[in-house]
């Protein structure tokens, strides 16, 4: 995986509003809007999005979430998603075709407009995207397939328009693909030494660092049927 062949162009920009989307349970931002006009890039994201909660979504370590329009046509050919169906149907808030999970790493830093960006951990998908898409099996697809996204840091602020190049700029950690390191948050499944490898890497979020080195302890105890099934508030 070659600089030269991490070529992408911004194909969409998306920023939601926090609302009261289902009765009885949490409201949520999850609900984007394209946004035309260049948008201004803040270390904790675009300007104009919103995050319903704090503690679960947005933050230094979720500042963006960059999804592949290249899976569309996969979860559409599924039965996931209805005929048409286009970005941002999972919430997300950039858009490019040609970035996937096994072809960027964590860590990777990108010019995205005048701001740089890097990877720094996947999505753990939960309740309000079975919610948003009315399908109780949506998150857990999300885990199964590992067509999560990733989230990105902000290095550098700046502004950002659909069109714009994204440019790989550093590869730091080349072994670590997002896929596999997703894959391995989600389903725990990962030889404890390599865990305690992934405990270590800077570039990682904080929080998953700390999972990975409870996993290499085989000390990490997870109830996920609340993040993926959701519960009523």
């Amino acid at each position: 995986m070659s600089h030269e062949q991490i070529e992408a162009r911004v194909e969409g920009l998306f920023a939601g509003a926090v609302a009261d989307r289902w009765e009885g349970r949490s409201p949520s931002a999850i609900a984007k809007q394209a946004v035309v006009e260049a948008v201004e890039i803040g270390f904790e994201g675009l300007v104009v999005d919103a995050q319903a909660d704090r503690t679960v979504h947005g933050g230094a370590d979720k500042a963006l979430h960059h999804y592949a329009a290249d899976h569309y046509a996969t979860w559409i050919a599924e039965g996931y998603l209805p005929a048409g169906t286009k970005p941002a149907a999972f919430g997300e808030n950039l858009s490019t075709f040609g970035l996937t999970e096994d072809r960027v790493c964590i860590g990777d830093i990108f010019r995205l407009g005048t701001s740089r960006v890097q990877i720094c951990q996947g999505r753990q998908p939960c309740w309000k995207l079975n919610a948003h898409r009315g399908r109780d099996d949506m998150a857990a697809a999300f885990q199964k397939t590992g067509r999560t996204g990733w989230y990105y840091r902000v290095l550098e602020t700046g502004r950002v328009a659909v069109g714009d190049a994204m440019d790989l700029i550093e590869r730091p950690c080349p072994q670590w693909t997002v896929l596999e390191v997703t894959r391995a948050r989600l389903t725990k499944r990962i030889d404890p030494a390599r865990a305690a490898q992934l405990s270590a890497l800077p570039e990682l979020a904080g929080g998953w660092r700390e999972a990975f080195a409870k996993i290499s302890a085989n000390a990490l105890h997870e109830d996920t049927s609340a993040r993926l099934l959701g519960a009523a508030d």
